[in-house]
């Protein structure tokens, strides 16, 4: 039987560097844990990607809106179409999970964008816009909203959109019909503690929010009620930092390994990682190790699928740094050198074989 094969696909800023290439394309090494690079993409500041839930599109912001890929048979990518999203550039989009519509948060215009999508993957027209109103409490942030993540719930009923501006997260019912968006609920969150991203778990059941300000992840359950409400119950608050953390730290990525065993996170300031194993029964973090990644600023950071190696983008040294890491003992240990790629801001691994 042959190895599972995988490539990683890295979104980069372009502007700094004044470079064309916002895509690039990793073979992975999963045994030993290294990238090797496979190809570049020319696309302006592809700020984050998405790829499809049938595994066959991959989605990028980039400054005009949003363009969408063909995965090819050994993971590069062919173009297929751009679209408009009329408004500023967005910093996160995903798919529902029928891949009929594409959503995108408005991170500058506080505008969330959803947008039809065909059965070959190219992008549609828009079907809903709406831009979040209101007063934040943060001074840095402008008092003003800014929608940071978008994401389905597994059931595909309600659209998920963390505003870290308004410290809360708005909770919209999906009209798969015409991919009108109707707001049901709010989950709120501590103030001035910027919720930056979210996830849900496999099976559905567990919501994660990590907030950037306040340096935590909440786990809320998920359910919906006789009247078809969604109903979300906070059960654990857990730090992403150690006690003796470095001041001005944020929370950055958020995201599962491969088997949904465990999630990592990164701390921007502290220049650390947090990995933390979960309970799949309860949906409780334990947390494993908050360690350095030896770079600035991580923007990202994932376990390789083997759960035995960890790439962390460390967006203001240009760089990517490359670990070893044993679960059982809580090490983290550097595997070899540092890999220059510039601003680089968010990393998908993809099988292809």
């Amino acid at each position: 039987m042959d190895k599972e094969k995988y490539v990683a696909y890295v979104s980069t800023y372009t502007s700094r560097n004044k470079s064309k290439f916002g895509i690039r394309i990793y073979d992975v090494d999963v045994e030993n844990g290294r990238f090797r690079e496979k190809d570049q993409v020319q696309i302006r500041n592809s700020s984050y990607v998405t790829i499809s839930h049938n595994r066959k599109f991959l989605y990028s912001i980039t400054d005009f809106g949003v363009e969408s890929y063909k995965i090819l048979e050994e993971g590069d990518l062919e173009p297929i179409n751009h679209a408009f999203i009329n408004g500023m550039r967005g910093c996160y989009l995903s798919t529902d999970y029928e891949d009929r519509y594409l959503f995108v948060a408005g991170y500058h215009d506080a505008k969330l964008t959803v947008l039809r999508v065909a059965e070959n993957g190219a992008i549609g027209e828009i079907t809903d816009e709406i831009f979040h109103k209101g007063l934040g409490s943060i001074a840095e942030r402008n008092f003003r909203p800014h929608i940071n993540c978008v994401k389905m719930t597994r059931d595909n009923r309600f659209l998920c959109a963390a505003d870290l501006g308004m410290d809360h997260v708005v909770v919209y019912e999906l009209n798969h019909v015409n991919g009108r968006l109707r707001q049901v609920d709010i989950i709120r969150s501590e103030q001035e503690s910027a919720p930056r991203h979210l996830k849900f778990s496999r099976d559905g059941r567990f919501l994660y929010i990590v907030h950037e300000l306040k340096n935590y992840i909440d786990v809320y359950t998920y359910s919906v009620d006789e009247h078809g409400n969604p109903v979300f119950d906070k059960i654990q608050n857990i730090s992403t930092l150690n006690k003796y953390h470095a001041g001005g730290s944020a929370a950055s990525a958020l995201n599962f390994s491969e088997d949904f065993n465990y999630m990592c996170s990164s701390n921007a300031g502290d220049n650390s990682v947090v990995v933390y194993s979960i309970n799949g029964e309860n949906g409780m973090l334990t947390k494993c190790f908050c360690l350095p990644v030896s770079g600035d600023y991580p923007k990202d950071a994932a376990l390789f699928p083997d759960n035995r190696h960890l790439v962390s983008l460390n967006h203001e040294s240009d760089t990517m740094t490359f670990f070893n890491v044993d679960m059982e003992k809580g090490t983290l240990v550097m595997n070899g050198r540092e890999m220059k790629v510039d601003q680089p801001n968010c990393i998908i691994f993809y099988r292809i074989q």
